[in-house]
């Protein structure tokens, strides 16, 4: 995956990403497809969903699959698809560039294939290559961007760009212009983490991945893009990343694709809260919650930033609760979806307890930010004994991998709470992880859930 010195970071970057994708490497691309189908799908039955189904109505004319709505021109299920894989916040992630590839990455590969026709091959190696721009953006823009700036809305214009590049086969030069393209529609303020009622987020996801795909489209014919989108005195890096350094797009990260070392997400919470889960799951068996007298959860800053809410008032913000997320899990064991909604934040029981956890930042955890997400819990007990239990690495990280079974159960669990039957779901799952094995693409856009069917309405 390296070549020439070319140019521009956006024509480095797409000859880059141009690089051959070998059968392991789409075997991990179909378990990212598992993982997103299961997002989206619980996500199509959400209030979110509807609102935007109903906003973009008039689109659905075409060939392409928009999970619960007609099928649609490309444009208009990119945007659909788009807007589902972060609602219920269980989508992957990239621990070092703090976004999200799957939901704005694969809805841009699977729209651009069935327009173009391509097979799951080009599926696969569409989302391999969607991956790594994405993610190489996203661990260039550093801390500054990130204060501000909803990584996966911004970076992932990018990704969704690559990934409608490599499905449309355009050469790299025009996949370079496709990222240009892309790379000046990049929006998205954390803003709307403020304010509870918001639902922008999805947008957000929606938006990146509909830049990228119309970017590629565009570039396919024949329309320029700034080419120096990155690295320009008025480009992406100077406008949002202070700092930072433009180059670092092109790091060496040695061989082989990023998407190994993307991250699954097992617990219905943001990411910043799974460590401190996980830590609480390693300890509840040894203590009673009725004896504690205290929590302190120690973990880096940005943890707190995001997810210090030790009253969460809706379902967005217990997600987003370090106090609620270990309080349920010390009380009722692994986190499900049905933690976090009113019934589970209102209890009693669970917000006596989340009040007596205190969070702060500490050490190693600070230092060891982003490369690795831990968490440090110390429960004190009415006797004055203190039980330690610390996560240096959350469960689905690579150096704490889930096993492709966990990641099966999971979808089949979120199909169910989308209203899929179990053999539908079991199903859908088969024709995911196939899709590196032979399954035709069309077998696996067949499973995912239709209008008025399988509980989508």
């Amino acid at each position: 995956m390296s070549g020439q010195i070319l140019n521009t970071l956006a024509e480095e970057l797409a000859a880059l990403c141009a690089g051959p994708v070998s059968d392991a490497d789409r075997s991990r691309a179909a378990l990212h497809v598992l993982d997103w189908a299961g997002c989206a799908v619980a996500g199509s039955n959400s209030e979110q969903a509807r609102h935007f189904r109903a906003a973009v109505r008039d689109d659905f004319r075409g060939r392409c699959t928009a999970i619960g709505a007609q099928p649609a021109g490309a444009l208009g299920a990119v945007m659909i698809n788009g807007a589902l894989g972060n609602v219920l916040e269980m989508d992957d992630v990239d621990k070092r560039a703090v976004l999200h590839p799957g939901p704005v990455v694969i809805p841009a590969a699977l729209a651009a294939c069935e327009s173009a026709g391509g097979d799951a091959s080009a599926f696969l190696d569409a989302i391999v290559r969607g991956y790594e721009a994405v993610i190489r953006v996203g661990r260039a823009v550093g801390a500054g961007h990130y204060a501000l700036w909803h990584n996966t809305g911004t970076c992932g214009p990018f990704g969704a760009a690559m990934a409608a590049a490599s499905a449309l086969e355009l050469p790299a030069e025009r996949a370079a212009h496709a990222l240009a393209l892309a790379g000046t529609q990049a929006s998205g303020f954390w803003q709307t983490r403020h304010e509870p009622a918001s639902m922008a987020k999805q947008l957000h996801t929606a938006r990146a991945a509909h830049a990228g795909l119309l970017g590629a489209r565009l570039a396919a014919e024949g329309f320029e893009g700034p080419l120096s989108i990155l690295e320009g005195p008025q480009g992406f890096f100077a406008a949002t990343c202070p700092g930072a350094e433009p180059k670092d797009v092109l790091g060496q990260y040695g061989s082989g694709w990023r998407i190994h070392e993307v991250s699954f997400k097992p617990w219905p919470a943001c990411r910043h809260a799974h460590a401190a889960i996980n830590a609480a799951l390693a300890i509840r068996h040894q203590i009673d919650p009725e004896n504690v007298s205290g929590i302190r959860i120690e973990t880096y800053r940005d943890a707190l930033k995001f997810c210090d809410k030790p009253k969460p008032q809706t379902v967005l913000e217990a997600k987003f609760s370090l106090q609620h997320s270990v309080a349920i899990t010390l009380l009722r064991g692994a986190p499900q979806l049905t933690d976090f909604e009113h019934d589970a934040f209102a209890d009693l029981q669970v917000r006596a307890l989340a009040a007596k956890i205190d969070v702060t930042p500490a050490e190693p955890f600070a230092s060891a930010y982003p490369a690795r997400y831990g968490a440090r819990l110390i429960a004190t007990t009415r006797d004055g004994a203190e039980h330690v239990s610390e996560m240096p690495d959350s469960l689905g990280d690579p150096e704490n991998p889930v096993s492709q079974d966990g990641l099966r159960q999971k979808a089949l669990a979120l199909c169910a709470a989308g209203g899929v039957s179990p053999s539908m779901a079991a199903h859908l799952c088969d024709a995911a992880l196939g899709l590196a094995d032979g399954t035709p693409l069309t077998s696996f856009t067949a499973m995912l859930p239709a209008p008025g069917i399988r509980g989508v309405v």
